[in-house]
C-alpha cells in the first residue's frame, strides 16, 4: 500500500523568529520603503508625461526617502536595544561567558590566598587604614 505524498510538510526553522518589536519595526519599514518606491515611479512617469503632478510627486519622493531611511534605521536601533536588554542567545553557549567565569574564579582564589597569607606589618594586611582616614571594615 502506498502512502500518499502530503501537500504540506513541516520543516524546522533555520533561523530563530525575530522578537516582536523588531518584527513590527521591520514590517513598518518594508511598507514605507515599498510606498516610497511606488511614489518614485509615479513621479518619474509624471515627469516623462509632462504632468503638473511631477513636481509635487518629486517633493513627496524626497520626503518619502527620508522617511524610509528613518524607518530602516528604526529597525536597526530596535534590534540593538532588544539585544542589549534581553541578551543574545547563542548556540552553543558563548565562550566569552566561560572565559569570564574562569577569570572570576582565578581572582577569587588570588584574593583568598592573599587573605589567608596576611600580608603587611603586624598581619593587618588590607584591613589597615590608609592616610586618607577611610578604611575597610574588617570581616570578623
Amino acid at each position: 500500500m502506498r502512502v500518499p505524498r502530503q501537500l504540506w510538510v513541516e520543516e524546522p526553522a533555520v533561523r530563530r523568529r525575530m522578537p516582536d518589536p523588531v518584527r513590527t519595526a521591520a514590517v513598518r519599514a518594508v511598507m514605507i520603503v515599498s510606498l516610497t518606491l511606488i511614489q518614485a515611479m509615479v513621479a518619474f512617469l509624471c515627469t516623462m508625461a509632462g504632468s503638473w503632478l511631477a513636481f509635487p510627486m518629486v517633493l513627496g519622493g524626497v520626503a518619502g526617502t527620508v522617511g524610509a531611511t528613518w524607518s530602516v534605521l528604526d529597525v536597526w536601533v530596535t534590534r540593538q536595544v532588544w539585544n542589549q536588554r534581553h541578551g543574545v542567545v547563542s548556540v552553543p553557549s558563548s565562550t566569552a561567558r566561560r572565559v569570564r567565569r574562569e577569570r572570576r574564579r582565578a581572582r577569587r582564589a588570588e584574593r583568598g590566598a592573599a587573605r589567608e597569607g596576611g600580608s603587611g606589618i603586624g598581619g593587618q594586611g588590607e584591613h589597615r587604614q590608609g592616610s586618607t582616614g577611610r578604611g575597610r571594615l574588617s570581616r570578623v
